[in-house]
């Protein structure tokens, strides 16, 4: 059967007794890769976000900034790192509930950090959100004044903040970071 017909369903989660989530559809999601079913983590990637923006679903982040869950995931997975101990007990939790159909060893496609060589966690953090047609004015009067070298690219700078939809006021990148 097309994952189509799944669309508007739910099911119940595998290791929080009672909580029931929604089968929604998402442009990202193909056969190619896999089943064409995936789990939606809306505080962990851009597709993610915006499937959980339209449906207008929770964006709470359970991982904290170095990577370990959070209390807000449960005192199983409290303080323990996303990526190793964590990912283990999940594991046993699926189990424990009657609910893992198969494991096997999987080389996630993570992005990674070029001075560590470790991988990254994309984690969706507390930010100012501006969509106003006088910031978008301003930051392009302000980008005209700026000196930018080679010269030709303050026009496609231009042209990419025309474009833009909402904007993120942060100070949370890390030095040397690209």
């Amino acid at each position: 059967s097309p994952g189509v017909d799944l669309a508007d369903g739910s099911c119940a989660h595998p290791t929080i007794p009672g909580r029931v989530s929604p089968l929604l559809p998402a442009n990202h999601v193909t056969m190619a890769k896999g089943t064409g079913l995936v789990h939606t983590a809306p505080a962990h990637g851009m597709e993610d976000y915006s499937v959980a923006s339209h449906h207008q679903l929770p964006t709470d982040c359970l991982v904290d900034e170095s990577g370990f869950f959070t209390e807000a995931a449960g005192p199983e997975l409290q303080n323990k790192n996303v990526l190793e101990e964590g990912n283990e007990a999940v594991i046993q939790m699926l189990h424990a509930a009657g609910s893992l159909l198969k494991e096997e060893k999987y080389v996630h496609s993570y992005p990674y950090d070029w001075r560590t060589k470790k991988p990254m966690i994309i984690r969706a953090s507390k930010q100012w959100f501006v969509n106003t047609a006088s910031m978008k004015a301003t930051a392009q009067e302000v980008l005209k004044k700026v000196k930018v070298i080679p010269t030709s690219a303050v026009n496609r700078m231009l042209e990419m903040l025309d474009r833009r939809t909402f904007w993120c006021i942060s100070r949370q990148r890390c030095w040397g970071v690209p």
